[in-house]
């Protein structure tokens, strides 16, 4: 069970796609790890456990921060926390492993809230507020031959995200999928959804998708 300060994201099934994603490849041992838009922590926790040489967790939000801190401090393991938009707080290192789990629900418009639980998944009108910032800046912080890890929902662009991680010089690729029912925030979007195309009459589910990109 993870402690959980009320405003912060919970893990949903984004979070354990790209957490298993992270078990699976073997990517976190001896590695230093950034984990962006941390919420809980539950992504810098799993590269801890796995044996992360050092894990730094970001998020705007001190409630996410202090939630991070604290269950990684109750679980015996060290990461740094820092509040920072993205990756401004960290420009100058390089780390082995760039991880994201960012909002990227499509909203009404692009104004972003900056309080309240909505922060965590409104990415403006297009979904990608968040993701097109990550894919230009992610490849600042990573090392030679770093690995960023980035979930998103296909509602948001993934092809999009392909393309601009290619364009900084990644190789990028899919490596996991899954389909899940829409959730409360999705579900009371689908006619605005509906309305722009991005989904067809009636449908009621969304893909997530990790995407993987290599220097």
């Amino acid at each position: 069970m993870l402690l959980r300060i009320p405003g912060v994201y919970p893990p949903q099934e984004d979070t354990w796609l790209l957490a298993d994603v992270l078990d699976r490849h073997g990517l976190a041992p001896g590695r230093s790890v950034l984990d962006l838009c941390t919420g809980t922590g539950v992504l810098a926790l799993r590269a801890a456990q796995a044996g992360a040489h050092s894990v730094t967790a970001v998020d705007v939000s001190r409630r996410a921060l202090v939630t991070a801190w604290t269950n990684a401090r109750l679980r015996g393991h060290h990461i740094r926390v820092q509040r920072s938009d993205l990756v401004a707080g960290v420009r100058g290192e390089r780390f082995d492993l760039v991880v994201s789990n960012p909002p990227y629900v499509p909203a009404a418009d692009d104004e972003l809230p900056d309080t309240g639980i909505a922060r965590a998944w409104d990415a403006g009108k297009d979904g990608r507020a968040l993701l097109d910032r990550i894919c230009v800046g992610a490849p600042e912080v990573l090392g030679e031959r770093g690995t960023l890890l980035l979930a998103q929902s296909a509602l948001s662009g993934v092809e999009k995200t392909q393309t601009m991680l290619e364009e900084q010089g990644l190789s990028v690729d899919v490596v996991a999928r899954t389909e899940i029912p829409f959730g409360p925030v999705l579900a009371a979007r689908r006619a605005l959804f509906e309305s722009r195309g991005l989904i067809a009459p009636g449908q009621r589910t969304e893909e997530l998708v990790v995407i993987r990109a290599v220097r």
